[in-house]
């Protein structure tokens, strides 16, 4: 009977620490705010650390507000992240390793690492793919195989992206095509708390 007592009573004391002991599991999420609408991605910090380490301290850093979308092509994606409305190229920091070995895929909305031709020269540049572009997944550690990192997916503004792929185009600035006609600028980005959508699970105490 005692035993009995004891085990109630230390049942009791467990669960009166078990609201200190939750945690939401939840990546960070970063709202794009444009001159036609918000688009909200959540970044995938857990397979591609380096390349969201990189977006969120230029998010931080406030260098993608006045920036453009400069580059729309319907039924592939839109880039955006390195102009000014004038065309002005920003200054980066140092360009960053190529994730795209991390088994994302470049899947309708998700959000991946601009570069050249050189497989590591990703800076401040992104691009929201529009369909699902496979041929720009990883297939080998060669320069045609690397592929692109996908970093983060759409959660929120999926029309908003829709509405800037299908925007007609021209030649702007350097580019003889591809540039919409009617800029789309990058107002603000601004890391914010996502909406809970998952249980809250139970953060492991130390010893386990």
């Amino acid at each position: 009977m005692r035993y009995r007592t004891f085990l109630h009573a230390l049942m009791l004391f467990v669960l009166g620490f078990l609201p200190f002991a939750v945690v939401h599991a939840q990546s960070d999420r970063v709202v794009i705010g444009t001159n036609v609408g918000d688009i909200v991605i959540e970044l995938f910090e857990d397979r591609a650390p380096e390349s969201v380490n990189n977006f969120r301290q230029y998010v931080k850093d406030g260098f993608y507000t006045g920036t453009i979308f400069h580059r729309v092509i319907d039924g592939f994606m839109i880039q955006g992240g390195g102009y000014t409305a004038d065309f002005r190229k920003k200054s980066t920091r140092t360009a960053i390793p190529n994730e795209a070995n991390n088994g994302i895929k470049n899947q309708k909305y998700t959000v991946a690492m601009a570069r050249t031709s050189d497989p590591h020269s990703a800076t401040s540049q992104f691009f929201i793919n529009t369909t699902d572009n496979d041929f720009l997944n990883h297939t080998g550690m060669n320069m045609r195989g690397w592929g692109y990192a996908v970093f983060a997916r759409v959660v929120e503004g999926h029309d908003i992206v829709d509405q800037i792929g299908q925007t007609r185009t021209s030649s702007g600035g350097p580019f003889a095509r591809d540039v919409p006609v009617d800029t789309i600028t990058i107002n603000r980005a601004e890391l914010v708390e996502p909406a809970s959508e998952k249980p809250p699970v139970a953060e492991a105490r130390a010893g386990q």
